[in-house]
C-alpha cells in the first residue's frame, strides 16, 4: 500500500514509518524537519511541510492509499496540535479524494460503560482536570474526524509506554477497556497498520491496552 504518516518524528509516528517498510508498504513522511527523522530506505519519501496548512500537504497526500495521523503535541508546544492536524488533514483528502483515515488519540478523554469503577469514577475524572486542555484538543479532533465522510478509524491507547510490542494486546471496538493501564507505542503502531486495510474497522474506534 501507498501510505501517508503525519507525526513521522514524534516515538509513535517512528514506529509506525520503520513497521510499515518492514512490511514492504511504500510510505511518505510528513515532517516539519527531515533531518529529525533518523530512517532511510528506498521505499520512503520524506516531505518537509506545514501539517496544518491544506495546501501545503496536498500534493503528498494525494494518490495515497491511506492517511495514518500520529499527530500530538510536544512538552511545551501548544495544545491544539491534535485538531488543527485533523481539519487540515481532512479537508484535504476531501479534496484530492482519498478516503482512508486512520488517527490516533486517547482513551482519557472519554468514559463510557468499558471502563472499572475505579477508572471511571476517580482516575479518569482527576486526569481530566490535570490535562483539561490536551483532553479538549484530543475530544476537538475526535470531532472532526467523526463528522467526516471519510473511512476512519480511530486508536484509543490508554497511557502510553515505550519498549517494544508484547505477544498480546487487549483491543475493544467502540467502549473503552477495563484496567486499561498501559499501551506500549510500538502496539499502537502495531495496530494501525493491522487495521489499514480491515474494512470492518471503518467508522470505528479501537481501544487498546496492554495484556494483563
Amino acid at each position: 500500500m501507498r501510505l501517508i504518516v503525519f507525526g513521522a518524528t514524534g516515538r509513535i509516528g517512528l514506529e509506525i514509518v520503520q513497521r510499515a517498510l518492514a512490511a514492504d508498504h511504500r510510505v511518505t513522511a510528513v515532517v516539519r524537519d527531515a533531518a529529525r527523522l533518523a530512517v532511510s530506505d528506498e521505499r520512503l519519501e520524506v516531505v518537509e511541510a506545514d501539517p496544518f496548512d491544506p495546501a501545503a500537504i496536498a500534493p503528498a497526500v494525494k494518490g495515497q492509499d491511506a492517511v495514518l495521523s500520529a499527530l500530538g503535541p510536544r512538552p511545551g508546544g501548544p495544545s491544539t496540535v491534535c485538531s488543527q492536524g485533523a481539519a487540515a488533514i481532512t479537508e484535504t483528502m476531501g479534496r484530492v479524494g482519498v478516503r482512508r483515515l486512520l488517527v490516533v488519540s486517547a482513551s482519557g478523554p472519554y468514559i463510557d460503560r468499558g471502563d472499572d469503577p475505579l477508572t471511571r469514577f476517580v482516575v479518569k475524572p482527576l486526569l481530566s482536570r490535570m490535562l483539561r486542555e490536551g483532553f479538549t484538543d484530543l475530544r476537538a479532533a475526535e470531532k472532526i474526524v467523526r463528522t467526516s465522510d471519510l473511512d476512519w478509524t480511530i486508536l484509543r491507547p490508554s497511557r502510553l509506554t515505550d519498549g517494544p510490542a508484547p505477544a498480546r494486546i487487549r483491543r475493544s471496538r467502540d467502549r473503552n477497556l477495563p484496567f486499561g493501564l498501559f499501551t506500549p507505542r510500538a502496539s499502537v503502531a502495531a495496530e494501525m497498520l493491522r487495521v489499514v486495510d480491515d474494512p470492518t474497522a471503518v467508522r470505528h474506534s479501537i481501544a487498546l491496552a496492554k495484556a494483563f
